[in-house]
C-alpha cells in the first residue's frame, strides 16, 4: 500500500471513529463483504463456464469420448504447474482451510487466497474435474472478508464474523437461497447465534444474492418447481431412504478418507498428478456423467429426464430397459466420491458440496425408480425423491442438517417436503454420527484439537497461542553439577523456585525445586558432595508442544495437580507452562470472546 493510500486510510479511520459506531461499520462491511462474496462467486461460475465452452466447438465433436478423459488430466496439469511454478503455495480445502484460519491463525487469512482458488478451481472444474465450486467459492469469500477485516483494524472477533458473512454470501450467491446460507454459516462455522451476529449475517446473504441477481439475472444452477405434494403414505419409504443415504452418507466418507490417505503415502506432487490424472482420466472415460461438477446430472432427474442425466456412455446399453438405467444411477451414486476425491488427490482445486448433491441425487432418483418398477404397485414422485436424496447425503457427509432442509426448501420454492426433508436429514446424520464423529471438513482438525464449535469454553482454549504462555526464562541445570554450582549460578541468579535439569543436547531428565534443597542449602559439608543428579525428580507431567492441544494442556494440570509443567519441543526441554499465566490468558481471551 503506498503512502497516500495509507494516509487515506488513517484519515478515514480516524472520521470513522468520531461519526460512525462499532456496530453501524460491522453492518456497512457485512454489507460489503456479501458483496464481493457474490462478486467471487460470480466470477468462478463464469471462468468456469468459458472453459467448457471448449466442448462446444465444432473441432471437438468427433473426439467426445475421448475428451472425457484427456480434458481432466490438461485441467490438472495446468493446476500443478500454476501451483509449482508461480503460487508455489499449499492450496487447501476452501472450507477445511477457513475453519483452521478461525481455530488457529486468529481469522487471518492470506491475501493470495483471493486469488488462488478463483484461477485453480475453474481450470478444474472447467476441464472436468469431478468436484464443486461451492469450497473455493467459500475460500475466496472468507480471504476477502479476513483481509477487509484487517484493513479497516477489526478485532479478532469481528474478523471470524465477517469470515461467516463471506461464507454466508458465497453459498446465497451460489444457490440464491439466503436463508439456507445463513444457516450454513452458523452450522458449519459454529458461529453464535446471538442478534449482534446474526443482523451482520442477513445483511451479508441479501448483499451476496442482488450482486449474483445483478450479474447472472434470474438463471438459477437448480431449476426445480414443487409439483408433486407430500404424501402421507409415502413416509415408510421416506424413511428407508434416510437409513439409505445414512449409510451412503458414510460411504462417501470412508471413501474421502481412504483415497486421500493413499495419495498421502507419495510425497511427490508430480507422483501424485500423475497417478490421480490417469485415474481421473480413466473413470470419466467410462462414466462420462461425472465430468465436472454434475449439475446436469441433477436438473435432468429433477425434470423427469434420466435418459439426459445419463448422457452418452461408452457402452451399448439397452437404456429402454429400466432397471439397467437404475443400475447406472447407482454406478455414478458409488463412482462420484470416488472420482471427487481422485481429483483432490490429484492436486485438483474444488469443493465437497456439489458432489454431494449429485451422489444424493443420482441415489435418491433410482431408489424411486425402484420402488415404482419393483411391481408392488406403488407409485411415489420421482423428482421428491431426488430431492430427499440431496437431502439425506447433504446431512450425513457434511453433518449439516439443518442446512440440508432448508436449502433444498428454499431451491423447490415451498416448504411442502418439510415432514419429509425433517426425517431424513435427522436420520441420515444420525447414522452418520455414529459411524464418523465429525465432517470431512472437519474430522482432521478435530483430531488435532483446532475445530471450533459452539463450546465457548472449547472454543477460548482453542485460540489461545500456546507460544505466549511458555516461558523460557529458567535456569538449566546439568546433572552433574554440584550443590555449590547450583546455589550460586542458579538459586542466587534466578527469581524462579524450580530448576530443569537437562543432559548435553537439552534432554528434559527432572527438575529441582527449592524446597528439594532447602534443608540442605546452609550445609556447606556437602555443597562438593551432592550433584543435581542425586536431587533431581520427575515432574508430575509433561506437555509435548507439537501434539498436546490447549485442552490436553488444561487436563494435564487438572489431573496432575501441578502449577508448573515442562514443555518438551522436538525432544528436548523448551520451557515452562505455569497454571496461573495459563488461567489470565484463558480470562482475557474469553473476555475477548464476549464483549
Amino acid at each position: 500500500m503506498s503512502f497516500n493510500s495509507k494516509s487515506l486510510l488513517r484519515k478515514f479511520l480516524i472520521w470513522r471513529y468520531k461519526h460512525i459506531s462499532e456496530r453501524q461499520f460491522i453492518y456497512i462491511l457485512s454489507i460489503l463483504v456479501g458483496f464481493l462474496a457474490g462478486i467471487g462467486t460470480v466470477t468462478l461460475k463464469n471462468l468456469t463456464h468459458y472453459i467448457r465452452l471448449l466442448f462446444e466447438l465444432d473441432f471437438f465433436n468427433n473426439y467426445q469420448n475421448s475428451l472425457y478423459f484427456i480434458f481432466p488430466i490438461i485441467g490438472l496439469v495446468l493446476v500443478y504447474i500454476i501451483k509449482q511454478l508461480w503460487l508455489k503455495k499449499h492450496i487447501g480445502h476452501g472450507i477445511s482451510s477457513t475453519l483452521y484460519a478461525i481455530s488457529k491463525l486468529n481469522g487471518i487469512i492470506p491475501r493470495y487466497n483471493i486469488f488462488a482458488a478463483l484461477i485453480t478451481a475453474p481450470l478444474t472444474v472447467g476441464f472436468g474435474g469431478s468436484v464443486g465450486l461451492q469450497g473455493p467459492a467459500v475460500s475466496v469469500g472468507a480471504a476477502l472478508g479476513s483481509n477487509a477485516a484487517q484493513l479497516f483494524h477489526m478485532n479478532q472477533k469481528t474478523r471470524m464474523l465477517l469470515i461467516g458473512c463471506a461464507a454466508a454470501g458465497a453459498m446465497a450467491s451460489m444457490f440464491k437461497a439466503p436463508i439456507a446460507a445463513i444457516i450454513f454459516a452458523i452450522e458449519i462455522f459454529s458461529l453464535d447465534i446471538a442478534f449482534t451476529s446474526l443482523v451482520p449475517l442477513l445483511l451479508a446473504s441479501v448483499s451476496a444474492v442482488v450482486t449474483s441477481y445483478f450479474f447472472l439475472g434470474t438463471d438459477v444452477l437448480l431449476r426445480f418447481e414443487l409439483t408433486d405434494k407430500f404424501q402421507i403414505n409415502d413416509i415408510l419409504f421416506y424413511a428407508l431412504l434416510a437409513v439409505v443415504t445414512g449409510f451412503a452418507s458414510v460411504y462417501f466418507s470412508k471413501v474421502f478418507f481412504a483415497i486421500t490417505n493413499f495419495f498421502k503415502r507419495f510425497e511427490s506432487r508430480a507422483k501424485r498428478l500423475l497417478i490421480g490424472a490417469i485415474a481421473i482420466g480413466t473413470i470419466l472415460y467410462f462414466i462420462p456423467p461425472l465430468y465436472g461438477e454434475g449439475y446436469g446430472i441433477m436438473n435432468n432427474l429433477l425434470k423427469g429426464d434420466h435418459l439426459s442425466a445419463i448422457g452418452i456412455i461408452p457402452f451399448d446399453l439397452d437404456l429402454s430397459n429400466i432397471w439397467i438405467v437404475i443400475g447406472l444411477l447407482l454406478g455414478i451414486s458409488v463412482f462420484k466420491a470416488i472420482a471427487m476425491t481422485t481429483t483432490f488427490g490429484a492436486g485438483g482445486v474444488g469443493g465437497v458440496f456439489i458432489p454431494t448433491l449429485v451422489m444424493g441425487s443420482a441415489l435418491g432418483n433410482a431408489f424411486a425408480k425402484i420402488i415404482n418398477n419393483i411391481g408392488l404397485d406403488f407409485q411415489v414422485s420421482e423428482s421428491n425423491f431426488t430431492l430427499i436424496g440431496m437431502t439425506g447425503l447433504m446431512a450425513g457427509v457434511l453433518h449439516a442438517p439443518l442446512t440440508a432442509i432448508f436449502l433444498i426448501a428454499e431451491i423447490t420454492g415451498g416448504y411442502e417436503l418439510f415432514v419429509p426433508l425433517m426425517i431424513v436429514s435427522a436420520v441420515s446424520f444420525a447414522i452418520t454420527k455414529y459411524y464418523i464423529s465429525h465432517s470431512i471438513y472437519t474430522l482432521k482438525l478435530a483430531e488435532r484439537g483446532e475445530l471450533m464449535t459452539h463450546d465457548k469454553d472449547q472454543n477460548v482454549l482453542m485460540v489461545l497461542d500456546v507460544d505466549k504462555v511458555i516461558e523460557t526464562n529458567f535456569i538449566t541445570l546439568n546433572p552433574e553439577m554440584k550443590l555449590r554450582e547450583i546455589l550460586k549460578n542458579a538459586v542466587a541468579k534466578s527469581s524462579r523456585n524450580h530448576f530443569p535439569v537437562v543432559d548435553e543436547d537439552q534432554k528434559f531428565l527432572g527438575v529441582i525445586r527449592l524446597d528439594d534443597i532447602r534443608h540442605i542449602m546452609f550445609d556447606s559439608d556437602l555443597y562438593d558432595k551432592v550433584d543435581a543428579a542425586s536431587l533431581m525428580h520427575a515432574d508430575a507431567g509433561i506437555i509435548n508442544y507439537e501434539e498436546d492441544s490447549m485442552q490436553d494442556i488444561m487436563t494435564k494440570f487438572k489431573t496432575s495437580g501441578a502449577w508448573n509443567l515442562p514443555v518438551i519441543k522436538e525432544g528436548k526441554y523448551f520451557g515452562y507452562i505455569s497454571k496461573s499465566k495459563l488461567l489470565t490468558a484463558y480470562r482475557q481471551q474469553l473476555i475477548n470472546f464476549t464483549k
